[in-house]
């Protein structure tokens, strides 16, 4: 998710529209956004369920969950340069019905390597949902004021999305059994079809970018053999063969990937901006910040259910701090980013998500359930306070022209930091029992305090006085 102006779209004209109109335009690309970020962690809760049911153990259920995330932060920028080219709706549309179809073919997954498929088949729908449906709601309100209003709205949503999904996860589970949260997003995807055929505009970008083919091919064997090799290194070896083939495999990668986009006239991620102090320390931090949520709600899912015998709503709702934290802050901090500049903002994001990884360093067998919730209180409260001054600092003092590209970087860390922090929490937890998890655990919640200590050190870069954001 990003909240800033896509590449391409601040020049464009967007099409006359009625208040009501625009207005109804985000209610339903916010939903495509809500849908999203729900599907990056509504399965986390559900994971022993679908062990139980595919009959499979922790290491191959993170495959489950970082099929869609790697699929889904690979592709985002390509996405959205598709859109500018063939059209937003065209291609918003077609997100929806991939997406659509694959979530139903996870409901009917009769194994564990067709879900993982299908799981990545979700991840290009989604990657063509996120960015185009944003770029279709800059474009539908060209009024700067309305404009601003509508994307704290969009951040605010896609906020309590990704924080809700184990509440609604749980409910759903708890009903209906593990396949439900697949079977839900048909309806959701229905209706958005429908919605979008009676009030969305087709838009295209002033100046489509060229695709960069082998920029997005190396970039995606980068990004999936490392967290493969995360996922799987307990389990090979750490320096196996096949563990040393896969370090060379992404050091090759990435360095083609950095040959080829210095060549090219229009690369698929511009890497002149990492040479600004802000913008490189801003998407590390979106790392870090995903990271740390990722790793909390599935140690929390694994230790809730797996050592301590909660069902799945019950571990569902002890997220509920978490989503009321993260809802109440976000727009909170989108105030605060606005009037003071993004310092205290993300000096308030790592001192709570600090505070509440160092609340459960010592869990045990027996912690307190009052300790459990505030501890995801406090992480709730600082992923509500990091997201806008991280997008802040990303894009601040950057021209339109890359200010669009400067923000679809930025998702794509936040999507990098879910998949790694997944393939971090489940290495941890692969190899412990039930009676052991919490002591395996620990070291992922040094690694939650240890990202919030490093948005502290994000704060000191990003600057203090407010800045004009694309």
């Amino acid at each position: 998710m990003t909240t800033t102006i896509p590449a391409g779209t601040a020049a464009a004209p967007g099409p006359a529209l009625g208040p009501r109109r625009r207005w109804t335009v985000l209610a339903v690309c916010a939903l495509s956004m809500f849908l999203i970020g729900v599907d990056t962690t509504i399965v986390n809760v559900g994971l022993p369920a679908i062990g139980r049911g595919l009959g499979v153990g922790t290491r191959g259920l993170e495959w489950v969950v970082d099929a869609y995330t790697v699929v889904l932060a690979s592709l985002l920028i390509a996405s959205g340069s598709l859109a500018d080219r063939f059209g937003r709706r065209r291609v918003f549309r077609c997100g929806l019905t991939v997406f659509g179809l694959a979530s139903l073919a996870c409901a009917l997954a009769p194994s564990l390597g067709f879900l993982v498929a299908a799981r990545a088949v979700q991840g290009v729908g989604a990657s063509m949902l996120s960015p185009v449906a944003l770029a279709i709601v800059v474009n539908a309100m060209p009024d700067p004021g309305e404009r601003a209003r509508a994307i704290g709205i969009w951040a605010s949503v896609f906020g309590l999305s990704m924080a809700a999904g184990p509440v609604v996860g749980g409910a759903l589970i708890a009903a209906f059994g593990w396949r439900s949260v697949f079977w839900i997003n048909a309806p959701v995807v229905v209706g958005a079809l429908v919605l979008v055929a009676m009030f969305v505009p087709e838009s295209r970008g002033q100046r489509a970018r060229r695709l960069d083919l082998p920029g997005q091919l190396l970039l995606t064997t980068a990004l999936c053999v490392s967290v493969g090799v995360l996922i799987e290194g307990p389990r090979i070896g750490w320096s196996s063969p096949s563990a040393l083939a896969c370090y060379a495999v992404v050091a090759a990668a990435a360095t083609a990937f950095v040959r080829v986009e210095l060549r090219r006239t229009e690369p698929l991620i511009d890497l002149g901006l990492f040479r600004r102090p802000p913008f490189a320390s801003a998407v590390l931090g979106a790392v870090a910040v995903f990271a740390a949520l990722s790793v909390s709600l599935l140690l929390t899912t694994l230790y809730l259910q797996n050592a301590r015998g909660w069902t799945p709503l019950a571990a569902g709702a002890a997220t509920l701090p978490m989503a009321l934290g993260a809802t109440v802050c976000a727009p909170w901090s989108g105030s605060l980013t606005g009037r003071l500049g993004p310092r205290r903002p993300l000096l308030l994001a790592g001192g709570f998500t600090a505070a509440g990884g160092l609340c459960l360093v010592d869990l045990g067998p027996d912690t307190s359930v009052p300790l459990l919730l505030l501890a995801h209180l406090l992480i709730g409260i600082g992923f509500g306070f990091a997201n806008a001054p991280l997008t802040h600092t990303a894009v601040g003092g950057l021209p339109p022209s890359r200010a669009g590209v400067a923000g679809a970087v930025t998702s794509t860390a936040r999507q990098v930091g879910s998949a790694v922090g997944i393939a971090v929490a489940g290495a941890l937890a692969a190899g412990a029992g039930p009676e052991g998890l919490a002591r395996a655990s620990r070291p992922g919640w040094l690694l939650v305090t240890a990202c919030g200590l490093f948005l502290c050190v994000v704060a000191r870069a990003s600057g203090g006085a407010p800045e004009e954001t694309a």
